[in-house]
């Protein structure tokens, strides 16, 4: 079962996330059949975007991550609402690679660095919310801090990582997410700049045992920290054959006309690889 906990310093000058979804990336890697380095980079922007829906006001709101550094994992996608729960996939979900100069997976490698990561949030205006940050590094926790930083005007520390088994299950899917909040002071600043000095990789901390709340309070161990919200996302895709009738409703008379020359119609959901059957008197139905 995954877990997030968000902490607010007793001064309010910060705020923490951190979060075990170890479990909603193994699905993930199931559910793709990902290599190892996929798993990580999927596992990785997976994390980013539970905090980032937890974030979110109104239970319908949603945000979409998208990262695409021309490397050869293609774009690679995350979805989660305010709850949490998450959803995703990579373009090319097999990608092999040697491992980098530090001895990890190359994440960076797979992603490519030449590329942008793009944040929609959908908050049920007219319009959707659209913020795009050339990447950093492609190693997906500095191209989030970067997002915040430059669309949100918001100073972050993010650490987000993956340990992968010798089975090449997922071993650990951890993060946390610090940000500053208005008027912080910059005695804040240099507090949290101590605090991230020397801290073990966050996956590292999650496997010794710790719990979310406890590397919460050991990130930021100079701060009091009180606990406001506790959840547990999973790995959860919604769609349904209502919705995907929804979809298809929704297409051009012309490309519904298209579809119905053909004996059978197949739409499979790029989250979760369910597959949907129309026959062809099913989509002449459609046709108006």
């Amino acid at each position: 079962m995954g877990k997030l906990v968000r902490c607010i310093a007793s001064d309010g000058s910060l705020s923490i996330m951190a979060a075990d979804l170890t479990d909603a990336v193994e699905e993930a890697r199931l559910i793709h059949d990902t290599s190892p380095v996929i798993t990580a980079g999927l596992g990785r922007l997976l994390t980013a975007a539970c905090f980032m829906g937890t974030m979110l006001k109104a239970s319908d709101d949603s945000v979409t991550l998208r990262i695409n550094g021309g490397g050869p994992s293609g774009s690679i996608i995350a979805v989660s609402g305010s709850s949490g729960n998450v959803r995703g996939y990579a373009a090319n979900p097999w990608v092999d690679l040697p491992l980098n100069k530090k001895g990890k997976l190359d994440v960076s490698g797979a992603v490519g660095k030449e590329g942008s990561l793009t944040v929609m949030k959908d908050l049920g205006l007219k319009e959707p919310y659209i913020g795009s940050v050339p990447l950093v590094s492609g190693e997906i926790a500095e191209d989030v801090t970067s997002y915040f930083a430059v669309s949100e005007q918001t100073p972050t520390v993010c650490a987000l990582g993956v340990l992968i088994s010798t089975d090449l299950s997922v071993k650990a899917a951890s993060g946390f997410l610090v940000q500053l909040l208005p008027f912080a002071p910059e005695s804040t600043i240099e507090a949290v700049e101590r605090c991230i000095n020397d801290i073990p990789p966050v996956t590292a901390m999650l496997d010794s045992g710790l719990t979310p709340e406890e590397i919460c309070r050991k990130v930021l161990k100079e701060f009091d920290l009180e606990v406001l919200l506790e959840s547990e996302p999973r790995y959860v895709c919604d769609w349904s054959l209502e919705r995907v009738m929804r979809t298809l409703k929704s297409l051009s008379q012309e490309d519904l006309a298209s579809m119905s020359e053909d004996e059978r119609t197949e739409v499979i959901c790029h989250f979760c690889n369910k597959r949907y059957i129309f026959t062809q008197e099913e989509i002449k139905i459609l046709i108006s």
